[in-house]
């Protein structure tokens, strides 16, 4: 399990999180987790303190919602707020693309290039929030403030 906290992808995300002066709080799980549900269970803490992050096609550019497990996103809604027709979900190309990081271990951080950013509002009321670190067994601990800071990321409704 040592050898996945030094994979590429994971030293990118705490490099990233260094240079938003954040310091990295990794965590390996023992297990993947594939869902907001069992992240939370591996963690012992509430589902709502998940933050997934989520990958959509905007109009051809990719857009990051980070949102709490507890709920799902509202394309329509979203989409409306940015000001185009539909927001679609990114094929797992797409997401490998813009990211660098695989469907399961999508972290908020940590791209080859910055991604727009929208945050879950409902967030803001979790005192610490976990987010995935770039591969499906890793995750990072982070407080809201600290998670906009380093993404640049909008809160908004997005549900």
């Amino acid at each position: 399990m040592d050898d996945i906290a030094r994979k590429p992808t994971v030293l990118a995300v705490e490099a990233a999180l260094r240079a938003a002066g954040v310091t990295p709080r990794v965590r390996v799980l023992p297990a993947t987790a594939p869902t907001a549900a069992a992240a939370a269970e591996q963690l012992g803490c509430s589902v709502a303190a998940i933050a997934n992050s989520l990958i959509f096609d905007a109009a051809g550019a990719p857009l990051l919602v980070l949102t709490s497990g507890a709920h799902r996103v509202d394309t329509g809604k979203v989409a409306a707020h940015l000001g185009i027709a539909e927001l679609s979900r990114a094929s797992a190309e797409f997401v490998r693309a813009h990211t660098g990081q695989a469907i399961g271990g999508v972290a908020p951080l940590g791209h080859p290039t910055p991604i727009r950013t929208l945050i879950d509002k409902t967030l803001a009321d979790q005192p610490e929030i976990w987010a995935a670190a770039g591969h499906p067994h890793t995750v990072f601990s982070t407080t809201f403030q600290e998670l906009v800071a380093a993404t640049h990321a909008e809160a908004v409704s997005v549900n």
